[in-house]
């Protein structure tokens, strides 16, 4: 952590006082790193609580992005922690002036043991939302999560529960299946599993691959932030054709779930099915490190990149993302879907990808 954002955060007034209350039993208050142990605690130890709820989180992206966050814990008069909600200030001219809980990710909405502490952090995060003029706010949360505010269901997270051995996962699979998986080992695809030595091999595939898309990038340092912040959590997978990067991903393990946020193949090297290498690899990992279930990520329904996870035997989980809006707005449609950016992809797709490289960290960080 940076010495200036420890000035910032040790020095905020905020950081003591409260943000509301629902009761003069239970209080929400701003924390910052002090109250650190005390937010880790309930985190570590909250059935629902997802790794994005871990507060090095919150470190990590005012550091990479620049961006303003405000943590919220709900207290009881004891001081026991009964609630924590994390939320990520974004502003642009582009996409407008909004909270997230958590951005860059499909799930960290409101943490509560009881409805009335998850009550009480929406109450607070729309106070802070109208002091700071935003339009919405945006809560990422899955099945479970039943917020008394406007809900997005339109996407959905596709899981496969995982058996005890890798061989018996494959035996699962159909012939066609079996067939594309070996078919680029056939061609000498190898993969490779490791950490921040192959960052620079999954960064080359992963902005080539986002200029192809149409979608600005993160900035290398965010991946290599992620890696160092969370070394037991992290990992990167490469696959290689003919000696270079051809498909690559970066993975996150938690509670017995592997995640793949972030995958990646070049267009060129698709025919020989290296990004089917690179899932095969990335679920033997999981297998491997005792993991019992596989997050292929977010998919729109039925979409393309639906089906491909659903080959695999992935199935589909509701994912619930509510919203506090302002007066007189509506649910945004901030996605490559909305007619509104079709142009600007259209135009990103033909940048050189140096020029993208240089320009899309810029756009990215506010892009939820």
């Amino acid at each position: 952590m940076s010495a200036e954002r420890a000035k910032r955060t040790d020095a905020s007034p905020s950081d003591a006082s409260p943000v509301t209350a629902e009761a003069a039993e239970l209080t929400v208050v701003a924390a910052a790193d002090a109250a650190r142990a005390d937010w880790d605690g309930f985190v570590s130890t909250a059935a629902q609580a997802e790794l994005y709820h871990d507060y090095r989180w919150r470190g990590l992206i005012e550091d990479v992005f620049g961006h303003e966050c405000h943590y919220l814990l709900a207290r009881e008069r004891s001081g026991s922690v009964r609630g924590a909600l994390p939320l990520v200030r974004l502003r642009s001219r582009l996409f407008g002036n909004f909270l997230v809980s958590m951005p860059y990710f499909n799930y960290a909405s409101v943490l509560g043991d009881s409805a009335r502490a998850r009550d009480a952090l929406v109450a607070a995060s729309a106070a802070i939302g109208r002091s700071l003029g935003v339009g919405h706010i945006e809560l990422r949360g899955r099945a479970h999560q039943d917020l008394d505010l406007p809900v997005r269901e339109d996407k959905v997270s596709m899981r496969l529960e995982l058996p005890t051995s890798a061989e018996e996962l494959f035996k699962r699979f159909d012939s066609k299946l079996r067939a594309q998986i070996r078919r680029p080992q056939k061609v000498g695809a190898t993969s490779r599993l490791g950490g921040a030595e192959l960052l620079d091999d999954f960064y080359r595939v992963f902005a080539i691959n986002m200029r192809d898309l149409g979608t600005p990038v993160y900035p290398r340092r965010f991946f290599a932030a992620i890696v160092a912040m969370f070394p037991e959590e992290a990992n990167v997978c490469v696959v290689y054709l003919k000696g270079k990067p051809a498909a690559a991903g970066l993975v996150l393990r938690h509670r017995g779930t592997l995640e793949i946020p972030w995958a990646s193949s070049l267009r060129e090297a698709n025919r020989d099915g290296v990004n089917m290498l690179l899932y095969w690899s990335v679920l033997e990992h999981a297998i491997a490190s005792g993991c019992k279930t596989f997050d292929f990520g977010r998919s729109s329904k039925e979409s393309g990149a639906y089906r491909f996870k659903q080959q695999w035997g992935a199935v589909p989980e509701q994912l619930r993302w509510h919203y506090w809006l302002s007066d007189g707005a509506q649910i945004p449609q901030i996605t490559p879907n909305n007619p509104k950016y079709r142009i600007a992809i259209s135009v990103w797709k033909r940048l050189p990808v140096s020029i993208a490289n240089v320009l899309g960290p810029h756009i990215v960080k506010n892009l939820p």
